[in-house]
C-alpha cells in the first residue's frame, strides 16, 4: 500500500484534513496574495514487514500563508489515534509562528522500530516541531533576545539538541506505550529565511541536495552521515558504556549494538529516540548537527528513510528527482524505484518501508541529466 502526497502552493485552501494525516493551513487575512514558490512530495510504500512505521512532516512559511503538511504513514492506525485535538492544535501554533521567520521551512522524516515503532515515530513527528520553538523561545529569553528574527545557525544547533534531548525524555515518562524496545530515527532541516540550512540527524534515515556544479551537472550533496554502530566514533562511545557491537549470525553484514548482558535485543543504528533499554550502553538521542548555506545552484532537497537509500545510491535517487516531469511526481518515483530494486535484487528479503519527502528550492533549471559526480558535506556544525 502506498501513500502519496503532492502539493503545490495553489493547491492550498484552508484548514481541512486528507487521508486522516494531512493538514492544509491558509491564513484567509491575505487571500488575493499569491506564493510564488513551495513545491512539495511526499510518498510512503508499505513494506512486506507488517505495519508501516515511517512518518514524515513539512511546515512551510510564505509571507502571511501557512500551510502545514503532517504526514502520518502509519496507516492501520485508528482515527483517534493518528489525529488527536492536541495534535493538530500543535502544529497549528508551530506553523502560525514559522519558527520566526517569513520564509522558514522545517522538514522531517522519521521510521519507526520495534513494536511501537509506528507510535514512536508519530509521536515524535507531532511533537517535535513544538519543541523547537519552545527550546528557541527558551534559549533566546536566557540570553536576554527575545527577538528570534535573527536567530542564527549556532543558535539553532543549541536549541535541536535541547529539543532532542527533552523529546526522548518525553517519550520516557509518557505512559501511553512502551518505548523500552522501540524507537524511532529522525532526519530534520530547518530552512531559515537567510537562506541556511540546519540538519539535526539522528539514526540511518539520510538527508541529500541536489545542486548543479559549474559545468552544469547535476550533483548529489549528502547532508547527513548514516549513524551507524562501526562507526569509529559511535563505536568508541558504545564500548565505553559497555556496550557490544556485533553482527547477528543471520545477518552477517549488519552490525548491532547489544547490552553488556543481553543477546535477544539489539539496535542496528548508533543513535535513536526511545529504545530505552540501550540508552546505557551508549545508544544517545543527541543529533549530529550539520551547517549548510543555499546558493542559487541549490535546487531540492531530499529526506528519505533507510528503505530507499538501502536501495538507491544519492546519486540515483537525486538524478530520478531532476528527470521527473513534474516537482509534485518526485518523492512518488524515488520510493517507486526503491521498492523496484527492492524486489528485482532481494527477491527473498522482505521489502523495507519506503518514505521520501522532497522539497524544491528554485524553479527548476534546464535539465543536464549527466551525473558524474557526488559530494559529502557532513562536518557537525
Amino acid at each position: 500500500m502506498g501513500t502519496c502526497l503532492s502539493v503545490s502552493s495553489s493547491d492550498i485552501q484552508k484548514i481541512k484534513v486528507e487521508n486522516e494525516n494531512v493538514l492544509f493551513i491558509e491564513d484567509t487575512l491575505q487571500r488575493s496574495h499569491r506564493l510564488s514558490s513551495g513545491l512539495a512530495s511526499f510518498h510512503s510504500q508499505q513494506g512486506s514487514k507488517g505495519l508501516n512505521q515511517d512518518s514524515a512532516i513539512l511546515y512551510q512559511v510564505y509571507m502571511f500563508y501557512i500551510w502545514v503538511l503532517s504526514l502520518s504513514l502509519s496507516l492501520s492506525l485508528s482515527l483517534s489515534l493518528s489525529l488527536n485535538l492536541y495534535d493538530i492544535v500543535e502544529g497549528i501554533i508551530a506553523g502560525l509562528k514559522g519558527y520566526g521567520m517569513e520564509g522558514g521551512a522545517f522538514c522531517g522524516v522519521f521510521d519507526g522500530h520495534g513494536e511501537n515503532g509506528h507510535k514512536v515515530s508519530k509521536l515524535v513527528r507531532n511533537r517535535l516541531p513544538s519543541l523547537l520553538l519552545e527550546q528557541r523561545d527558551k534559549s533566546a529569553y536566557d540570553d536576554g533576545e527575545l527577538s528570534t528574527s535573527t536567530y542564527m545557525p549556532n543558535e539553532w544547533r543549541r536549541t535541536c539538541v535541547s529539543a532532542f534531548k527533552v523529546m526522548d525524555k518525553e517519550l520516557k515518562l509518557q505512559g501511553d506505550f512502551d518505548c523500552t524496545c522501540s524507537g524511532t530515527t529522525a532526519v530534520t532541516i530547518l530552512k531559515q529565511q537567510g537562506q541556511d540550512l540546519v540538519i539535526a540527524n539522528l539514526g540511518d534515515s539520510r538527508a541529500i541536495l541536489g545542486t548543479i556544479s559549474h559545468n552544469d551537472e547535476l550533483k548529489a550533496v549528502q547532508l547527513t552521515v548514516d549513524l551507524k554502530p562501526d562507526l569509529p566514533h559511535e563505536a568508541d562511545r558504545i564500548r565505553k558504556c559497555n556496550g557490544r557491537i556485533y553482527a547477528h549470525e543471520d545477518e552477517p553484514d549488519v552490525q548491532r549494538v547489544w547490552s553488556a548482558d543481553n543477546d535477544y535485543m539489539s539496535l542496528a543504528m548508533a543513535r535513536a529516540f526511545g529504545d530505552f533499554h540501550l540508552k546505557d550502553y551508549g545508544i544517545i538521542a543527541i543529533p549530529q548537527i550539520t551547517h549548510r548555506h543555499i546558493t542559487n545552484e541549490d535546487q531540492f532537497l531530499v529526506l528519505a528513510t533507510d528503505g530507499v537509500w538501502d536501495a538507491l545510491s544519492n546519486e540515483e535517487v537525486a538524478s530520478i528527482v531532476w528527470s521527473v516531469q513534474s516537482e509534485e511526481e518526485a518523492a512518488k518515483a524515488v520510493v517507486e524505484a526503491a521498492v523496484a530494486v527492492w524486489k528485482r535484487e532481494f527477491p527473498t528479503s522482505k521489502v523495507d518501508d519506503c518514505t521520501a519527502v522532497c522539497l524544491f528550492l528554485q524553479e527548476r533549471k534546464q535539465q543536464n541529466n549527466n551525473f558524474i559526480t557526488k559530494e559529502n558535506s557532513t562536518s557537525p556544525a
